[in-house]
Formats: structure tokens, C-alpha cells, sequence
């Protein structure tokens, strides 16, 4: 089966923010204790952070990590978790029906993404939390002393501030389920009340408003338009969230999320797009889209309330989850001009690509793309010109077979290729031609693909799903031709002649 894919360095949507290949880190499960966090450990350093967990990450180039929530944050007291940690109170968590002892917090979190190389992204509790409370987060981590909340900073051992610029303002608000559960109209009072107090107190940091929680809402885009309308002139950032799975194990629907992907970054550009005109403002506010991944087998679990840690929601993914992924990242990149922040839902044990135990980790399928991305998608946003054959995807209709993103990277006169092949049943050959640039080489061809989309990595077999070589050639007439499998990514960079 054969494809095109036409590209040109001036077309194009803009940059590439690096924040796209954000990560998330909430208290739920063993994401922190016996995650990230684990005192005590042969293979943890002297802080108690996993030094493996870190080389793993590191890995994966997460410019930013959102933390502590996710539904935590909404009946969370930031101050639990500072000072003496023998005097930390232990309490129990509304979302996860779990105790939380708060022996590892805010300044544990700072110290573990300086470990990492990573920038927090600090959620503020606006459920049960107040503007109040938010403007003195604001105040520990950004001032640099001679207030009550820095000097508090200062004693607890850390004398510079944390200078944290990405804050998010609560979280999914729209859903009963969250702690503090409000009508937009509400939440908006309380978004900008915070945001005006934490501006007060800092006027660099970036604010993120808490936007739908998914597009299968019966208010989505009605809430989202509510809180923008509102709090256009506090915020810079609205966040989105989408979960995909396929629990009716309905593969080549499932290997047709993306095009529900476009569907919401295109929502929220039109949503964007109303709201300023109605404004008539010069400003731009772009997503945030701080919660994504797949997610469907461990939704339910039933597990002992009040316990510290256990382990909740542990996802075990496999190819067709990579393939996903890979497609959520493209729509990412071929929507740039939009998409300016993105976590990974989340990064350590619970929903992630990373798994430990007391002895060790375990790389899982999602992992692969996710490093793929990172390294390659540098530069700005091209907008791919694909010729593909369809495929009937369900109620999805026919959708493109290919489905492909491209960046380039001027100062290193290099492009980076990603292509998602959907079939289960027909590799593809995709011809990749530069409309106005000759390509010099094609160099770090990488293909993740399989017999089986269900394989995956586990303790018994970790390397069922794992990169190998792919097949690209530079042709006679300056095509680029590669074989991508059937189902498979391939990512690939061509660098170009000066």
C-alpha cells in the first residue's frame, strides 16, 4: 500500500513549544510513595528519590511536570506537606479514598524536578482551597524573603525562590466527581479572584484556567466559554483533557483516535478565535492540555479505602496504546499554533510509561513515542500535505490509513518525520518529498511495530514491545522513501543540503 506526504519549510504553523512534552505527577496510588519517592531504597539516592525512576524520565525531556493534582489538589493543604516531616500531618484524600501522609510536598517535589531537569507546573486547590490560599503558595515558592510564607521557605532550608512560572487554577471544576464541584459561573468568580492575588504577588507567572475534563461532558465548550468570557484578561491558558481506550477492543476504530484529537484542539481553536472577537482584544490565549494519555482497563478497580499507597490504576499498555499515543502527539505538533503546554497522564506506576518495584523498572510500550517526539520534534510546526488510502474505522467513518506530523529545525538545517501507519493488515511505503529544500541524507530511522497490537511489555518479557531499525532511502529524484509497518510509527530525520 502506497502514501504521500508533501511538505515545505514555509508552511507552516509556528513554533514548537518544548512544553508539549510535558508530564503530570499526582498523590494517587504509588505514583510519589514507592514511585518517584521511596525512602529507604537501595536504589533511591540520599533524598529518597528512585535514581533509576529518574534516569528513565530524564529520558524523556519533560521541560515542565504538573504537580500535585489532578482530583488530589481539590482537598489538598499545601502547608501538610512542608516543614519537619515528623510533624507533617497524615490525612485522608477525598479523590482516592487513600491516606496521605504528606512526607513528601512541595519542596520535595521542587527538589525531585531540579534532580530531573525539569520546571514545575504548580496546581493551586480552588475545590475546597481559597484565592487566599493560592496567593500563599504563590508567596512560599516566588518571594524571596521578608514575608511570613518566604521566611517559612527560608527556615525550612531552601533560601532562593523556587521562581515556579506555570501555575494551573484548580482542576476538571466541571466534574461532580471533583471536591468543590461548582457551576462555571462560580468557578470563573474564583479563578480570577486567585489569579488577580497571585498576579499581585508575581506578575511573571503563566496561569492556566481548569476547562473541560472531556469532550463527552454535557457542558463542553458551554463551561469553557463561561470561564473564557470571564477570565480572559488574568489567564494565558485554558487546560483540556481526553482519556482514550478501546473497550470494546475495536482496533482499527481504536487506532482512529487522532481524528477525535483534532476534533477538540479544533473546538477549543474556534472557542479561542469567538471569545477574542467578542473581546476585541489583542491577546491570544492558548491550550493547555495538562491531562492525556490512554486509560480504560483500570478505571474501576475495586481496592481497600484508607490505605497509604496502594497501587491504584495501574495500566499495562500495549502496542495499539503507542500507536495512540504517537497520534496524539502529531495533532499536537500539526496544531502548534494552539497547543502551547501538554502532560502525560500521568509518569510514574499509575497510567504511565514507567512502572517500578522495590527491585527495579519496567519500560512500557507508551514510553517509545514519547522519547521519539521529544528528541525529534524540535523547531516549528509544519503542515503536512498527506496523500493516504482510507479504511473504514467504525462509526468513525473512513479515515486516513497514514496519519503524520513533520517539524523543522532551521538552525539545524534538519526536519523530523513521524508517521502512524493504521492498518492491521497492509505496511505502507510513503513517499516524503521537500517541495523546496534538497535533502542530503536520511539518518536515525526508528520503528516501533509488531505481529501482534496487543503485545506488551511486562516483568516476565519487557522487551515484546521496543524501537528497532527502519527502512528509509533517499531516491534518485530527492523522495524520500520508507517502509512504515503494519500497525507501526516510524520517526526519522532528514538532514538537509545548506
Amino acid at each position: 500500500m502506497n502514501a504521500s506526504v508533501f511538505l515545505e519549510t514555509r508552511r507552516h504553523v509556528g513554533p514548537i513549544d518544548s512544553r508539549m512534552f510535558g508530564g503530570f505527577l499526582e498523590h494517587i496510588g504509588r505514583a510519589v510513595y514507592g514511585g518517584v519517592y521511596d525512602p529507604g531504597n537501595s536504589l533511591s539516592d540520599t533524598s529518597g528519590f528512585r535514581k533509576d525512576v529518574i534516569e528513565a524520565l530524564r529520558r524523556m525531556r519533560m521541560p515542565v511536570v504538573r504537580y500535585p493534582g489532578g482530583n488530589f489538589v481539590s482537598n489538598y493543604d499545601w502547608r501538610d506537606g512542608i516543614g519537619p516531616k515528623e510533624r507533617r500531618p497524615a490525612r485522608p484524600d477525598f479523590a482516592w479514598k487513600t491516606i496521605e501522609p504528606n512526607t513528601f510536598g512541595v519542596d520535595e517535589f521542587v527538589a525531585w524536578c531540579q534532580k530531573l531537569g525539569t520546571s514545575p507546573m504548580m496546581v493551586v486547590n480552588l475545590g475546597t482551597g481559597t484565592a487566599k490560599d493560592a496567593a500563599e503558595l504563590v508567596e512560599y515558592c516566588n518571594l524571596p524573603r521578608g514575608t511570613y510564607w518566604s521566611d517559612r521557605r527560608v527556615a525550612n532550608g531552601v533560601k532562593a525562590p523556587y521562581a515556579i512560572k506555570l501555575w494551573g487554577l484548580g482542576n476538571e471544576m466541571d466534574g461532580p466527581w471533583q471536591a468543590g464541584h461548582v457551576p462555571p459561573e462560580v468557578y470563573a468568580q474564583r479563578a480570577a479572584q486567585a489569579a488577580q492575588l497571585m498576579k499581585g504577588l508575581d506578575p511573571t507567572i503563566e496561569l492556566v484556567l481548569a476547562g473541560s475534563s472531556s469532550c463527552l461532558m454535557p457542558t463542553y465548550m458551554a463551561w469553557d466559554r463561561v470561564l473564557l468570557e470571564y477570565c480572559w484578561d488574568h489567564v494565558e491558558y485554558i487546560a483540556a483533557h481526553r482519556y482514550s481506550g478501546n473497550p470494546a477492543s475495536d482496533t482499527p476504530r481504536f487506532l482512529a483516535e487522532g481524528v477525535e484529537v483534532d476534533r477538540i484542539l479544533e473546538d477549543y481553536a474556534s472557542l479561542i478565535g469567538y471569545v477574542r472577537a467578542l473581546k476585541k482584544s489583542n491577546k491570544k490565549v492558548y491550550l493547555a492540555f495538562d491531562e492525556w494519555n490512554v486509560w480504560y482497563r483500570e478505571r474501576h478497580r475495586d481496592y481497600t479505602w484508607w490505605q497509604g499507597a496502594p497501587p491504584l490504576l495501574e495500566e499495562i499498555y500495549n502496542l495499539e496504546d503507542a500507536l495512540v499515543v504517537a497520534q496524539f502527539l502529531n495533532s499536537f505538533i500539526r496544531h502548534a499554533d494552539v497547543v502551547k503546554v501538554a502532560c502525560l497522564a500521568q509518569i510514574v506506576n499509575v497510567i504511565a510509561p514507567v512502572v517500578t518495584r522495590p527491585d527495579g523498572l519496567l519500560i512500557q510500550s507508551i514510553y517509545y513515542p514519547f522519547v521519539l517526539y521529544s528528541e525529534h520534534a524540535t523547531g516549528i510546526a509544519l503542515v503536512p500535505m498527506i496523500d493516504s488510502p482510507t479504511y473504514r474505522a467504525g462509526d468513525r467513518g473512513d479515515v486516513p490509513v497514514l496519519d503524520g506530523a513533520a517539524s523543522f529545525n532551521p538552525e539545524q538545517s534538519a526536519i523530523g518525520v513521524f508517521l502512524v501507519n493504521r492498518s492491521l493488515e497492509h505496511d505502507l511505503k510513503v513517499d516524503v518529498t521537500l517541495c523546496d529544500r534538497s535533502i542530503k541524507r536520511v539518518k536515525d530511522v526508528k520503528v516501533l511495530s509488531g505481529d501482534d497490537p496487543k503485545a506488551a511489555n511486562w516483568w516476565d518479557d519487557r522487551d515484546m514491545v521496543k524501537l528497532v531499525r527502519g527502512k528509509a532511502k533517499l531516491q534518485d529524484d530527492g523522495r524520500v522513501q520508507v517502509h512504515v509497518p503494519a500497525p507501526g510509527l516510524a520517526v526519522f530525520d532528514l538532514e538537509l543540503s545548506k
